[in-house]
Order: structure tokens, then C-alpha cells, then sequence
């Protein structure tokens, strides 16, 4: 399993509609195959700011079953007007204790 973080900025005075987007959208995304969950939360300090974050089985159903896809496009109209720039994307994998 990999995590995806995705740090978003956007514009200031689209919160509340980028967030309506994030809700019409995430089915889209969640419903992907090799998604198994997802979540996007929202700065205290910096309301602008949210944090998309995705569990995937792998990078690789990540960027095949999503982002080289049409469910990408549709997603990314969505929630892209909103954006203030480019968001951050990375993969994490767990550290065991």
C-alpha cells in the first residue's frame, strides 16, 4: 500500500467551492480500482491549504488506473479552477515500529 499526498493551495475565496468540487468528485476518485481510501482535510492555519490524501495498492494503480485516465480529467476539471498553483504530489510508504 502507498499513500498519496497531495498538498493543495487555492485561490483565496474558493475554499467553500473547491470543497463543494472535492464533494461532487469524490466518487470519482474513490470508486478508482486500486483505491481503498480517501480523505481530504483542510488547514486550520491556513484555510487555503488542503491536504488530499489517498491510500492506493500501488504507485503504479495510481497513475494507471487514475491519472493516465479519463476519471483523471474529470476530476481534475472539477476541483482545478480552484487551484492557486500546481499541488504538491508525492508517495509515502509506511515505516515499521
Amino acid at each position: 500500500m502507498v499513500l498519496e499526498v497531495a498538498l493543495i493551495d487555492v485561490t483565496p475565496g474558493h475554499e467553500d467551492d473547491f470543497a463543494a468540487a472535492y464533494a461532487r468528485g469524490h466518487e470519482i476518485l474513490a470508486g478508482t480500482p486500486g483505491c481503498r481510501s480517501v480523505r481530504m482535510t483542510r488547514g486550520v492555519e491556513s484555510p487555503t491549504r488542503f491536504v488530499l490524501l489517498v491510500e492506493w495498492d500501488s504507485v503504479a494503480a495510481h497513475e494507471e488506473n487514475f491519472r493516465e485516465t479519463e476519471r483523471f480529467q474529470q476530476w481534475r476539471a472539477l476541483i482545478g479552477p480552484h487551484f492557486a498553483g500546481p499541488p504538491l504530489v508525492e508517495h509515502f510508504v509506511d515505516v515499521p515500529a
